[in-house]
C-alpha cells in the first residue's frame, strides 16, 4: 500500500459561494453575482466573519479544500474582493494549498487585530495566520507552538475562547481523520480522536491534560455558556453518533457576558466590536464547521472585579459602560 500523502484525497469540482442579501421586508435577494462573491470559485468548507481592517465593514473569510483560502474584503459599497493571496492567507508557509475545513476569525494575542485559522489534516499543519496589520498577515503556526501540538492531528469545527477566563483566548478544536482506514496507511496517525483544547498563554499555546475524553469522529462544534455560570462550553457534533456536551467549570477567574440588543443596529448587535482593556472581540454567531454558536460576547478577567467596556455597533455609535461588576450577565442596549 503507498504511504499516506496529505492533499492526496479524491478530487472534486468547486463551486462558487452565495450571498442573501437582508431586504427587511422577511425576504432575502440573492446577491452573489452583484456584490462579486460569485467571481471566484472555491470548494468552501468553514467561513467565519470579522474586520480585519477595522474600516467598519464585515469582511469574510472561507476556508477551501485543497486550494487557496478565500479572504473577501468588504469594499463598502456592498462590493467584496477577493484578497487571499495578497493578504497572505491564501497558503502554507511554503507556498501550498492544504485541506481547509474549519475557519476561526479572532484575536489570539490581545493586539487589537483579527486573527485567522484554518485547520486541516494531520500532517499539513494547521494555519494560523497573524494579522499584522496594513491589511497583512503572517504565519505564525511554528512561533506560536501550535504546529507541533496539531501535527498529528485532523481538525475540523474550532473556536477561540477563554475557557479558564485568565484574559486569553484559548482554542478549543473537533478532532478526527477523514478516513477511517487511516491507521492502515499510517501507522501514526487516527481516525477516532478526543476534542483537542489548547491553553492561550499569552500568545502561545499549550496541551493542557483534560481528563478522559472519548475519542470519536468529531466534525461541528458550537459554543456558548448553556447554564449561565460563567464558564464556556462546548457542543460537538459526532458522525455517526450523538452530539457531545462538554461543560465548563468555573474557578477563581472572573468574567463578564455581554448581551447586546440593537436599535439602528441589527437587534443581535452581530459585528459589533467589543473592547475590555487589552481584549477584543467580534459580535457574531459565525465560525467553526457546519456549526453556529451563542452570539453573547464572554470575557475572561482573570482577577479584576470589574470592567469598563467600550462597543463600536455596526451603526457606527460608540458606547462606554465604566465600573460594570464582574461575575454577570449583562444586557447593552445600543443607544439611540
Amino acid at each position: 500500500m503507498p504511504p499516506y500523502e496529505p492533499g492526496k484525497q479524491i478530487q472534486y469540482e468547486g463551486t462558487t459561494n452565495l450571498l442573501y442579501h437582508n431586504e427587511g421586508n422577511g425576504s432575502f435577494r440573492d446577491a452573489s453575482a452583484p456584490s462579486r462573491i460569485a467571481l471566484s470559485t472555491g470548494k468552501g468548507m468553514g467561513v467565519a466573519f470579522n474586520d480585519y481592517d477595522d474600516d467598519g465593514f464585515p469582511d469574510i473569510f472561507v476556508a477551501n479544500d485543497l486550494m487557496d483560502q478565500f479572504l473577501f474584503h468588504n469594499r463598502g459599497k456592498g462590493t467584496f474582493e477577493e484578497i487571499g493571496l495578497d493578504a497572505g492567507v491564501a497558503l502554507s508557509d511554503d507556498g501550498k494549498a492544504y485541506s481547509g475545513m474549519g475557519a476561526a476569525f479572532a484575536d489570539y494575542d490581545n493586539d487589537g487585530l483579527p486573527d485567522i485559522l484554518v485547520t486541516n489534516l494531520a500532517l499539513e499543519k494547521w494555519a494560523l495566520y497573524r494579522n499584522a496589520g496594513g491589511g497583512r498577515f503572517s504565519y505564525a503556526s511554528l512561533v506560536t507552538g501550535l504546529a507541533g501540538l496539531v501535527a498529528h492531528s485532523s481538525g475540523w469545527g474550532l473556536g477561540f475562547h477563554d475557557f479558564d477566563n485568565d484574559g486569553w483566548k484559548d482554542l478549543f478544536v473537533s478532532q478526527s481523520h477523514v478516513l477511517d482506514n487511516v491507521e492502515r496507511i499510517h501507522s501514526g496517525l487516527r481516525y477516532l480522536e478526543p476534542p483537542g483544547l489548547y491553553r492561550n498563554v499569552a500568545g502561545r499555546f499549550e496541551k493542557p491534560v483534560l481528563g478522559a475524553l472519548p475519542s470519536v469522529a468529531g466534525r461541528g462544534v458550537a459554543f456558548g455558556d448553556l447554564n449561565n455560570d460563567g464558564a464556556m462550553d462546548a457542543v460537538m457534533s459526532v458522525l455517526g453518533g450523538h452530539p457531545i456536551v462538554l461543560r465548563g467549570r468555573p474557578n477563581k477567574n472572573h468574567w463578564l457576558t455581554l448581551k447586546l440588543a440593537g436599535t439602528r443596529s441589527n437587534r443581535d448587535g452581530l459585528g459589533a466590536k467589543v473592547r475590555i482593556g487589552k481584549q477584543w472581540a467580534y459580535t457574531t454567531t459565525a465560525g467553526s464547521y457546519l456549526s453556529a454558536s451563542d452570539s453573547r460576547v464572554h470575557i475572561g478577567l482573570g482577577g479584576d472585579t470589574q470592567a469598563t467596556v467600550e462597543i463600536v455597533w455596526p451603526s457606527g455609535k460608540r458606547q462606554a459602560l465604566e465600573k460594570i461588576g464582574a461575575d454577570r450577565l449583562v444586557t447593552v442596549k445600543e443607544p439611540e
